[in-house]
């Protein structure tokens, strides 16, 4: 055990030996460190492309340590549309325009999309929803251990768990959060920047009266609201960086003595956490048959927001192509792309949060620097802009040039097929790509691929509109991949749908 962990902790790729392998190993195609959205998300892709995923999750059930993200942006919303469990975070939720940049709320309700807002869900609730899903798709979750050591060879990964069980996997992706135990094993940099400033958030019960609100000093943001439960919901900024070590009640007591001159009797905390403005991503998120996804993969303040929609979208983007390559009807190169198209995404994220964090300062310049933001942000193009970034309703892959739809979301059409009404999203469900030809019916043949790619006869009546960009012009087929971005648009004639077929979902099957 000693010589895997530390061939895990080089990151080496060794032979194993599979000849003398432990016959109690337990194998499984994918095994997923990390049981937060972002892991569940991505086993829950891996499931509906028929691959069995197992979670390794330290935690008993659900519970969190703490407060995390408290709610969904639209394109999350739009994902989880994709695979019709939309409605199942819409009804324990309550919609609001929740996209915003430095303090300033941006409205997205003229946006051309069905989920023009955002929802307002702690993320507890949002886990146990997901938790619901996958495990009715029949994933396996080993609960109460940890993921100790792994090594990769030629053919797989061995893991070994805290509980001294093994497993064998094809691949390992590590959704083990900011301190990942994979991403450091692999050896894999994670560059960026160092924490400037520290906040404590909670939930707790009081014996005095709090001063409710915000309240901005030198130090930072503060802020107490009560909950429908009577207890009260803090968020102090520390006058120093905390530190590494999780937070106690006394940390937030003498935080808030130091900004109220009293702690208002803090007592019986149910959650109790730390978050800072530490900025960093990893510079590869694959190595070999590793790969990395969420907070594992780039961390950055929570301004906005943006940390656990950009962990749910990696998932959704990894899924399908990992599924493709497990299967071996697509080749290992398929995987380059996850790292190509999403690296930028998150870099983007990074950059708008080291922004907002610089404009919660106090002093006067700061003060002047966001009453301009406010007021360039009240104008229509910047606002749209900035609510299509925060809202991650503009994300664009870079897939060449072409039509303008090219790597862009699809939207949720209202369609008339042979088989009636349908809504774009609705032929998503079960996460397939999907063929929409509006052209004459029958104009596509898609033989070689017709076990992988859905093609439908389809008519639109109604303008094609995108956010941010508006009005664009209707093409006569999209070829949409399994995570809803376009990958081909076509007009009157077939050219270039064979070879984006092949570069998404593998080479022609054999006849």
């Amino acid at each position: 055990m000693q010589r895997v962990q530390e061939q895990a902790r080089q990151g080496e790729r060794k032979s194993t030996g599979r000849a003398d392998a432990d016959r109690s190993q337990i194998s499984h195609p994918v095994v997923i460190v990390g049981g937060g959205p972002t892991g569940l998300m991505l086993a829950g892709e891996l499931s509906l492309a028929g691959i069995d995923a197992a979670i390794v999750e330290r935690r008993v059930g659900q519970e969190l340590e703490g407060l995390r993200s408290g709610g969904l942006h639209a394109r999350t919303i739009e994902i989880f549309d994709q695979r019709g469990i939309a409605d199942r975070f819409l009804a324990q939720g309550r919609i609001a325009q929740v996209a915003g940049f430095a303090g300033v709320s941006l409205d997205i309700s003229d946006f051309p999309t069905r989920h023009n807002y955002g929802l307002a869900l702690w993320q507890k609730h949002i886990e146990r929803i997901l938790t619901d899903w996958v495990e009715e798709l029949g994933v396996t979750i080993y609960r109460r251990c940890e993921v100790t050591a792994f090594v990769q060879d030629d053919s797989g990964v061995d893991v070994a768990l805290s509980d001294g069980r093994s497993l064998r996997a094809d691949y390992l992706v590590g959704c083990d959060g900011g301190r990942s135990l994979v991403r450091k094993a692999l050896g894999i940099e994670f560059p960026g920047s160092d924490p400037t400033t520290s906040n404590l958030i909670g939930e707790v019960e009081v014996t005095e009266e709090p001063k409710w609100g915000i309240h901005r000093d030198a130090t930072g943001i503060h802020g107490l609201s009560k909950l429908d439960d009577g207890t009260v919901r803090v968020m102090v900024t520390e006058r120093e960086v905390g530190a590494v070590a999780p937070p106690t009640l006394r940390d937030l007591s003498d935080a808030l003595i130091a900004v109220f001159g009293t702690d208002y009797g803090v007592h019986n905390p149910t959650s109790l956490s730390r978050f800072t403005d530490m900025t960093r991503q990893a510079a590869s998120y694959r190595k070999g048959r590793v790969l990395l996804a969420g907070d594992a993969a780039h961390v950055h303040p929570p301004d906005g927001g943006q940390g656990m929609q950009l962990g749910v979208q990696d998932a959704v983007n990894l899924g399908w192509k990992l599924a493709q390559v497990v299967r071996k009807t697509a080749p290992e190169s398929l995987l380059d792309t996850y790292h190509a198209e999403r690296h930028p995404v998150a870099a983007r994220v990074l950059q708008n949060t080291m922004s907002a964090v610089v404009l919660r300062r106090e002093d006067e310049r700061t003060k002047a620097l966001r009453d301009t933001m406010s007021e360039l942000l009240a104008m229509e193009e910047p606002r749209k802009r900035f609510a299509g970034m925060m809202s991650g309703l503009d994300i664009h892959y870079d897939l060449g040039e072409g039509h303008e739809l090219l790597g862009r979301r699809m939207a949720d059409l209202d369609l008339v097929t042979a088989d009636g009404p349908q809504r774009v999203f609705a032929l998503l469900h079960d996460a397939r790509p999907l063929l929409l030809n509006f052209g004459k019916p029958g104009a596509f043949d898609i033989g070689p691929w017709a076990d992988r790619v859905r093609l439908v006869d389809a008519s639109h009546d109604g303008p094609w509109e995108l956010p941010v960009l508006g009005e664009v012009k209707a093409p006569g087929a999209v070829l949409v991949r399994p995570d809803g971005y376009v990958a081909w648009v076509g007009g009157p004639t077939s050219a270039g749908l064979t070879d984006a077929l092949a570069k998404w979902f593998g080479p022609p099957a054999a006849a």
